[in-house]
């Protein structure tokens, strides 16, 4: 998991980039990471702590997904046939999509998290996490990028095992709280990201699971926040 950290987070930690990629079992258990800062904020109740909490959700593993989210958008989004629409992906200028997509995601996490226990972070990263590794699970990659380079190291044994750590980080919370099973439903908006990415471009790039990352933890956050409400 070491050499996982530095290519996943903004930590400043040296890591082989080559072990890295045997390392995508972990994948879950960097939500422990990433959400630590987050949750302490969300726990201590500190004012505006939902915004800070983002703020500080992003500091940790930076703006890489979040800039695939966008370009994921745009492809999406376009009219036109599967070329145009890498095409429109890979193009650096972000368009209207793109930033419609940014913003819905930010302002969904950040009203939703101002419902929700200090631990939903931790649920919403947690399924993010998952979501990337199932992505790779794939095995479809699209063009020769980081997204590619994963996928050639993923493998079935790196799949059990990280979805073992999935279901072992999520049942104590799940004890603690009966609620946080719903939390498992926020995997289904993954699996769209996923879908659509396949139906539009073909294949997932690293923008296709920067997407799939940032709208699975939305998603769970959004479904977390219904359920604490209604049930």
């Amino acid at each position: 998991m070491r050499n996982l950290i530095p290519f996943m987070t903004r930590i400043p930690l040296k890591g082989d980039f080559e072990k890295a990629r045997r390392e995508i079992w972990a994948f879950p258990l960097l939500a422990v990471i990433t959400s630590a800062l987050p949750a302490l904020i969300l726990y201590l109740g500190v004012p505006l702590r939902n915004v800070l909490a983002l703020l500080l959700l992003y500091f940790t593993i930076g703006l890489l997904h979040l800039d695939g989210l966008a370009d994921w958008a745009d492809g999406v989004m376009v009219k036109g046939d599967r070329e145009r629409k890498i095409k429109a992906m890979k193009d650096l200028n972000t368009g209207i999509a793109g930033v419609f997509a940014v913003v819905m995601v930010l302002l969904l996490q950040s009203y939703s998290l101002q419902l929700l226990p200090f631990y939903a972070i931790f649920l919403a990263e947690l399924n993010s996490r998952y979501a990337m590794l199932l992505a790779l699970a794939t095995k479809k990659p699209l063009g020769n990028g980081l997204g590619s380079y994963f996928m050639e190291g993923m493998d079935k044994k790196q799949l059990l095992i990280g979805s073992l750590l999935y279901l072992v980080l999520l049942l104590p919370t799940v004890v603690y709280s009966p609620k946080s099973i719903f939390s498992v439903l926020g995997l289904l908006a993954g699996a769209y990201v996923i879908r659509l990415s396949l139906e539009n471009f073909g294949g997932l790039n690293g923008d296709c699971i920067g997407a799939t990352a940032e709208i699975t933890r939305a998603g769970t956050l959004l479904i977390l926040a219904l359920s604490h409400h209604h049930f």
